[in-house]
């Protein structure tokens, strides 16, 4: 395995699914790896994965939540050249530009569509 910086940004996004799901996100990614196989339901929803001993999130918590789960997804690609610049996720996180990218209520946000958002680098 050859190190670069993209190894960094996915050890961040691995790191920020820890903090969120309460648990290494093993499980999880090893499911998105799969290249959506059976493993990944398509109806595995985010409130599901988050840290059960917490509330449930609302109003512009829940859309920090979701900015940060779906940027730490696309920090775990599992192919390092279509994962984001570290410089990329600090900006969307500083600037919370995409909060509102998703509008459903949490309780139904699913994993897979977090996980097939693009994040195109500017």
């Amino acid at each position: 395995m050859r190190v670069t910086e993209k190894c960094d940004v996915y050890s961040f996004g691995v790191v920020a699914l820890e903090i969120m799901m309460g648990k290494h996100p093993r499980e999880l990614l090893e499911s998105l790896s799969l290249a959506r196989s059976d493993t990944l339901s398509d109806n595995m929803l985010l409130k599901d994965v988050l840290d059960q001993r917490l509330l449930l999130p609302t109003g512009r918590l829940s859309m920090v939540v979701v900015l940060t789960v779906s940027l730490a997804l696309s920090c775990t690609r599992s192919r390092p050249d279509s994962r984001p610049t570290m410089h990329f996720v600090a900006q969307e996180l500083s600037t919370r530009s995409r909060a509102s990218m998703i509008s459903e209520p949490m309780r139904t946000i699913t994993i897979e569509k977090l996980a097939a958002l693009q994040y195109q680098q500017q």
